[in-house]
């Protein structure tokens, strides 16, 4: 859910289509690389499409009545189609890839729809839709991108929104090649898009791709991505981690990331998530590579932090040298609470023949400690195959995150499941409650977790309800409650809707006063997706 690469629509292991993506970065989602078993990885667009709650903040204390609704249940309202997307979305191809809550009923989101059949695929075109005092407005195109898009390409790969109304969203469109781009909504209205500047320099005939976006303030955010810089022997695009910076309204000069040329030795590096605490002090992670192994690249995870406007050297987040005793490594999201105070996670490879495991890592007072393994992962990751999709901090030393893990040997399954962290400890993670009934397809996974406040969570991605005589996915929704996660559910509502079998929750965004908003896709008949929203109010 990554970068600029295949756009077709062809599906693995019988996942959603538009979920796939690979480490190497085309944009979707997952990528899975058989070895000796399957191994998922997200990479940016998880950054990407799986949004992490952009600008996560510490919350103010949540009214009486608010913790009362929540300890009852507060429940989903029915899910539908993202107003508008109909009328748009002629060639059947849509989804919310990013959604961001600034306050109760006020959100934004952004995805993308096809207009019409390409020669070769659909087309791609980027909108954006706000909801409104609890209502969802008309979704519209990108304003300015029509311009952009020459190629038919676009879509908005992240969203967030620091006041109701005051958003900005990033993605990318394709000219004479694909560009990354910005736009941003201010007092209810989205301005222009624009080519991220500086990435035009940065560049050179590449992909590029915002993959990330977070504000702490209206008209001060941070963003990051990658562009590529050339080819390599091989023929491959070499690909470099940028940052950009919105101040007062105005996006700066993008960069590379500072101490990645030093880093990526293998030439191939991007941000997969950025979130702000306040106006120029965020974190960001993702991954670089340093070379080829036995069965692959072999890739590092990395943080950076901006600190009063000013990016600093990026690190391999420590301690992860020693898990990631195979080939790779990469942080998947990232939510700082305060300046200085993040929590993060991802994945890492322990042997070719095991797979991967789900790691943590927390910044404390601007100094990242040493990433461990998610408590309780390895129990149960019978399979070999783990990471974390998501994570969220409410305030600083209380995030929680989720993910998937696999179970059994044999023919591949996933299990979804959450952790959390209390007062900077991680618990012990747990397979999601209610899960086991719903996945009798024996594939389930979370792909966005986002907290209103500390213990107060929401959580979304989809299962498998079963694969004979076809595989039928559907959309789940959990949410945690005073620390303790409650049941999951189906969406409400996508029932209905999902008639081809292929529905999913994207992204998840929790305002503090108890509202969350989620968005992602269902396939209305097998070959139409569309976008879809649902609201707890």
């Amino acid at each position: 859910m990554e970068g600029a690469g295949d756009t077709s629509c062809q599906g693995a292991g019988g996942l959603p289509a538009w979920l796939l993506t690979a480490r190497d970065g085309s944009p979707a989602v997952y990528d899975i690389r058989r070895r000796a078993t399957l191994i998922f990885a997200v990479a940016a667009a998880v950054a990407a499409c799986v949004a992490v709650v952009p600008g996560a903040r510490a919350a103010p204390a949540r009214p009486a009545g608010g913790a009362q609704r929540l300890a009852t249940g507060n429940p989903w309202g029915q899910a539908r189609e993202v107003p508008g997307t109909g009328a748009l979305n002629k060639a059947g191809y849509a989804q919310i890839t990013s959604v961001s809550c600034a306050s109760a009923g006020n959100c934004s989101a952004g995805g993308f729809y096809s207009d019409r059949h390409g020669q070769y695929s659909p087309t791609s075109q980027p909108f954006v839709v706000s909801e409104v005092r609890g209502r969802w407005r008309k979704a519209e195109e990108v304003p300015g991108t029509a311009a952009l898009n020459i190629g038919e390409y676009a879509q908005v790969t992240s969203v967030s929104c620091a006041s109701a109304g005051n958003c900005s969203a990033g993605g990318y469109y394709k000219a004479s090649g694909v560009e990354a781009f910005v736009v941003s909504e201010v007092r209810g209205r989205w301005r222009q898009a624009e080519e991220v500047p500086g990435t035009a320099a940065l560049n050179i005939g590449g992909p590029a791709q915002i993959t990330s976006v977070s504000c702490a303030s209206a008209g001060n955010c941070s963003a990051g991505g990658y562009y590529a810089t050339g080819y390599n022997a091989t023929g491959e695009f070499t690909r470099q981690a940028f940052v950009v910076s919105e101040v007062h309204g105005t996006w700066q000069q993008a960069e590379e990331v500072p101490g990645t040329a030093a880093l990526n030795i293998g030439e191939f590096a991007q941000i997969t998530s950025v979130s702000c605490a306040s106006a120029g002090n965020c974190g960001a992670g993702g991954y670089y590579k340093i070379g080829y192994g036995e069965y692959g690249p072999i890739r590092q995870a990395f943080v950076v932090s901006e600190v009063n406007g000013t990016w600093q050297q990026a690190e391999e987040v420590p301690g992860t040298a020693a898990l990631n005793t195979e080939e790779s490594a990469g942080i998947t999201s990232v939510s700082c609470a305060s300046a200085g105070n993040c929590s993060a996670g991802g994945y890492y490879d322990v042997h070719h023949a095991r797979g991967g495991e789900a790691f943590v890592v927390s910044e404390v007072h601007g100094t990242w400690r040493t990433a461990q393994e998610a408590p309780g992962t390895a129990a149960l990751n019978t399979g070999g195959s783990a990471q974390i999709t998501s994570v969220s901090c409410a305030s600083a030393g209380s995030c929680s995150a989720g993910g998937w893990y696999s179970k059994g040997t044999g023919s591949f399954s996933s299990q979804a499941f959450v952790v959390s962290e209390v007062h900077g400890t991680w618990r012990k993670a747990e397979e999601v409650p209610g899960t086991a009934a719903l996945n009798k397809g024996r594939y389930a996974v979370i792909l966005s977790v986002s907290c209103a406040s500390a213990g107060n969570c929401s959580a979304g991605g989809y299962y498998r309800q079963h694969v004979s005589p076809v595989d039928v996915y559907q959309a789940f929704v959990v949410s945690e409650v005073h620390g303790t996660w409650r049941k999951a559910e189906e969406v409400p509502g996508t029932a209905a809707l999902n008639k081809g079998g292929y529905a999913v929750i994207a992204s998840v965004s929790c305002a503090p006063a108890r509202h969350c908003s989620a968005g992602g896709s269902y396939r209305a008949k097998p070959a139409r997706s569309e976008a879809f929203v649902v609201s707890r109010n």
